[in-house]
């Protein structure tokens, strides 16, 4: 989850009920505080969960739904400085997050960068950008955002794994 501007949005709400309620009950949150979602694709790993937000706001690579309501969304989540930006390779509508905070810009990732569960997550410039992804797209296009992503942040959150420092100057 992330703030920004008063507004508290929530990334790929995952699958597993328990642990996203769980989750938001530890920060003392209920659904209904929830100003918005971000997908960054439409795996279903990252979105059955939405279901628990049925007013809340969706963003996508593309566009922003509220209920019936489709708009183009330019780049940007609500009235925040959370930028919307395209990481296709793993899927071709995939997108990330970038966010800038004190310790620096952190990318929210998605599945451009993930580790299977027990699978050492290894963060060398040269594992990072050759890590296999056994459900890709476009590996030449997934290569290419991975790069722009370790280019852009100093901090990158993988949708499976841990977050890691982005190690410049390699």
């Amino acid at each position: 989850m992330i703030e920004d501007n008063g507004k508290k949005i929530l990334v790929d709400p995952g699958s597993n009920k328990k642990q996203l309620v769980k989750a938001l009950e530890k920060k003392n949150l209920k659904p209904d505080d929830i100003d918005a979602i971000f997908i960054t694709h439409w795996h279903p790993d990252h979105i059955l969960n939405i279901r628990l937000f049925p007013e809340v706001i969706i963003f996508d690579i593309d566009e922003a739904f509220h209920g019936d309501e489709i708009k183009q969304h330019h780049g940007r989540i609500l009235d925040t400085n959370i930028e919307i930006i395209s990481t296709p390779g793993h899927d071709i509508n995939h997108a990330s997050l970038l966010v800038d905070t004190d310790k620096g810009a952190i990318a929210i990732a998605g599945d451009v960068f993930w580790w299977e569960d027990k699978e050492k997550q290894e963060t060398d410039l040269q594992d990072l950008i050759a890590h296999k992804d056994e459900y890709v797209e476009n590996m030449t296009e997934l290569c290419v955002s991975r790069k722009k992503l370790l280019k852009l942040a100093d901090y990158i959150i993988p949708g499976h794994g841990k977050m890691f420092s982005v190690k410049k100057g390699l």
